[in-house]
């Protein structure tokens, strides 16, 4: 919210009530509770009248600092986002006081509270990090109408108006807390979840308040409060409903942060590295289980409007198989049940007289695991609305009748989580499909969720539980395949999310179109999100609106496959890559088998996401945040801390420019093939070709050719690879426990399998100049000697 108008001004009709002064401050056991006036005293006739704000500031966990500031004191609020979910807090705080002055100090970061003027200043060992001062934290009344001309509001409020023509009048006056970090002179801010605009967020309005507004809008489908900058620390905004954040948008040196009503809770996260915040961050809100290594396959789509039925999803199957191209999962989308009636959990018996027998037989012929798609709306023309509208199980609005609109479905009206005989039920209709063969869903929607006029069964806040919606939905779905298929074996395909959604995964990108814009709105999506807490990141290959030109598909599909998870997926046209030539199809074989081979890599580093919180995919900075020319780039990243992959954003007849951070890196499709950076690298790339390269002093382990699936045993007939090792010891894993250790030591290296079992196929050592020796392996040897080249 900009509540000023230049610097000096206030907008017409907004009084603001700053806090200014400590007037109390009490200890407590793990930090301060202030109490704060809003305007200077200086004599027992100054404290009559006026606000007096409670903030306190406290340090939940370790390298954790939270500042939570109320107005009116009252019951807690009943949504709420969970926090330390799976993971237990580290408590580490000391506090101390000199003169006027009041110091938390945890893990490297100090918070050093001033009591007049009011200032907070958060420091780290080597500097001031950022700081709340004089008149950056208050409460401001703004006239109602103001929040009519806010894009989400208005957006919001017009779904809202549609669907009942008497909502609730607003308030003449609404109030909002608001607080402002400072911005230093070079600082960038990123993150705030799946956002498709410029990657570096300085000089936008970010609105947390999920929508569906596609890839090629300020709007998002999974908004975070939470940003990181490159200045060792991150902030996380604790408040589940609509915050509003002016980076540098409205004061151009500070980001502010507004959310209406009475309390607004903060943490700033520190961290030695960008990873270590995410860390923090992830055990305050949550990691994500381990995945099923199936998931990391291909993912094929019969696409949305396309005609389908059994016959056609036998012929994209057979069509792949033919073409060397394994199919791990197929998923179904929306008209698997009958048109109008979404959702009724019931496959359409036109296109499908037998589902259980036929999924039963694609399984089995194809080795695919099978998704559905499904949403929480229910058509009113759907056979089961009834049953919903006889047990009270949607949305109401406050008279007691049904929220129901026609976008999307026609009179859907949509489930109210919040009721446990409503779950019951709908949990009831997807364990029928998981009965006949469905093995994980699609969980399409849940950003359209009504605020106004509506009431939920547990007696929730609408505002807040708008965004939450998404969490409570995909919490439920996972949990029930989870309980059903067993630990380590649940996945979902979502769309929306929020805080804490990391837990339940994966995300894909949602609608976006078949152009090269579009493919680079994804990637800066899938950037954003993984900056987020998120561990994995997917979006539609080939693009959802329209038909990709082949060029942009076959770049889509080799940016696709060095994703964590790949789905082909469109709109109105299908995505198996025979229709875009065969020669489409050859490349694409050849990217699968990679990925395929990179599992026993890539698995580990999802091991590693449950127990870090480390994204698979990382901007380049989140790896080298010393090296300056790495903070803005937006295409190209890193798979893990080893690989970096630059996709190809450009037609063939233009050059490619990305970026080689220092060190001498080796391509990995040629491994004659090396270039010392730090370089700009400009060259046409081939269309059957992608840029991948490969970090020195890398210990990269690969399984064998022709697997055929992404889920093998990764510890038999290793590859191991060595890429200018340095002196002394380099260590890698491979899921399964297996550790292997590579010594480099006066002109040899010994690699040795330390712990667990596997067996070594061949040993590539990697030097100078792109030189490589090759060496086979018994595979009963537990220890071999190379000498370097």
């Amino acid at each position: 919210m900009k509540f000023i108008d230049g610097f000096w001004l206030l907008k017409n009709g907004v009084k603001p009530y700053y806090a200014l002064q400590v007037v109390k401050a009490d200890q407590q056991t793990d930090g301060y509770e202030l109490q704060v006036s809003t305007k200077p005293i200086r004599h027992r006739g100054d404290t009559l009248g006026g606000p007096v704000l409670t903030i306190k500031v406290h340090s939940p966990t370790e390298g954790v600092v939270g500042v939570k500031i109320d107005h009116f004191s009252y019951s807690e609020p009943t949504v709420n986002i969970p926090l330390f979910p799976n993971a237990k807090p580290i408590p580490n705080v000391k506090l101390s006081k000199a003169g006027s002055d009041y110091t938390l100090s945890t893990a490297g970061l100090n918070a050093v509270i001033t009591e007049n003027p009011y200032t907070i200043t958060f420091k780290s060992p080597k500097q001031i990090l950022t700081s709340a001062g004089p008149k950056h934290q208050g409460v401001f009344d703004v006239p109602s109408q103001w929040t009519l001309s806010s894009a989400s509001n208005s957006s919001c409020l017009a779904t809202d108006i549609g669907s009942n023509p008497n909502p609730e009048p607003l308030p003449p006056i609404i109030r909002y807390i608001n607080s402002e970090l400072n911005l230093s002179p070079g600082e960038l801010i990123y993150g705030f979840g799946e956002q498709f605009g410029s990657f570096v967020k300085n000089g936008q309005t970010v609105k947390i308040w999920n929508q569906d507004g596609g890839t090629s809008s300020d709007q998002a489908y999974k908004c975070v409060p939470f940003y990181l900058t490159n200045r060792n620390y991150g902030v996380f905004i604790n408040h589940p409903g609509e915050v509003e954040v002016e980076v540098g948008s409205e004061k151009v040196s500070r980001v502010g942060v507004s959310v209406a009503g009475t309390s607004l809770e903060y943490f700033i996260i520190y961290g030695e590295t960008p990873l270590q915040i995410l860390e923090r961050y992830t055990r305050m809100t949550g990691r994500p289980p381990v995945l099923p290594s199936w998931t990391f396959g291909l993912w094929l789509s019969t696409s949305f409007l396309t005609s389908y039925s059994s016959e056609t999803v036998s012929g994209f199957l057979q069509g792949m198989q033919d073409r060397d191209i394994p199919v791990r999962v197929f998923h179904l989308d929306c008209f698997w049940m009958k048109q109008y009636e979404w959702c009724s959990f019931t496959f359409d018996p036109d296109n499908f007289p037998d589902p259980k027998g036929y999924l039963s037989e694609i399984k089995r012929k194809f080795g695919v695991k099978i998704c559905v798609w499904i949403n929480p709306y229910i058509s009113q023309l759907s056979p089961i609305f009834k049953e919903g509208i006889k047990g009270g199980y949607f949305i109401q609005r406050t008279d007691g009748t049904p929220w129901q609109w026609d976008l999307w479905q026609p009179g859907l009206a949509i489930v109210d989580f919040t009721n446990p005989k409503a779950c019951e039920w709908y949990l009831a209709k997807l364990n029928a499909l998981i009965d006949i063969g469905v093995d994980c869903f699609k969980t399409d929607f849940a950003e359209r969720i009504p605020h106004a006029s509506v009431k939920y069964f547990d007696g929730s806040d609408p505002m807040r539980m708008h965004n939450m919606y998404s969490i409570i939905y995909n919490e439920l779905v996972f949990n029930l395949l989870r309980d059903r298929l067993g630990e380590g074996e649940a996945v979902l395909f979502a769309r929306a999310s929020f805080a804490g959604g990391q837990r339940f995964p994966v995300h894909w990108g949602g609608d976006c179109e078949s152009t090269w814009e579009a493919m680079a709105e994804a990637m800066r999506g899938c950037l954003s999100l993984t900056l987020s807490g998120f561990a994995f990141a997917s979006h539609d290959i080939g693009g959802f609106e329209g038909h990709p030109p082949p060029e942009i598909y076959q770049r889509w599909v080799a940016f696709g496959l060095f994703s964590s998870h790949s789905r082909l997926h469109g709109s109105s046209s299908y995505r198996v890559p025979w229709n875009y030539g065969e020669e489409a199809a050859k490349n694409m074989a050849t990217l699968l088998e990679a990925k395929h081979s990179l599992m026993p890599y890539l698995y580990q580093l999802a091991i590693q996401s449950t127990e870090t919180g480390h994204p698979m995919q990382r901007a380049m900075f989140l790896e080298f945040p010393e090296d300056r020319n790495t903070h803005h780039l937006d295409r190209q990243f890193m798979m893990g801390p080893s690989l970096l992959v630059a996709p190809i954003f450009v037609p063939q007849e233009e050059e490619t420019e990305y970026y080689i951070p220092a060190g001498r890196w080796t391509n990995f499709w040629d491994h004659s093939r090396t270039v010392v950076g730090p370089i700009w690298i400009k060259e046409r790339v081939a269309l059957d070709e992608i840029p991948v390269w490969v970090r020195p002093g890398t210990l990269l382990l690969r399984g064998p050719p022709k697997t055929g699936r992404p889920d093998y045993n990764y510890g038999k007939d290793l590859r191991v690879e060595l890429f200018d090792v340095a002196e002394g010891e380099t260590l890698a894993k491979v899921p399964g426990g297996v550790v292997i250790r590579a010594d480099r030591q006066n002109g040899k290296i010994k690699v040795t399998i330390i712990e667990g079992k596997a067996s070594i196929n061949s040993i590539f050592l990697v030097g100078a100049g792109g030189k490589e020796r090759v060496v086979k392996v018994d595979s009963s040897a537990t220890e071999v000697v190379c000498e370097l080249i």
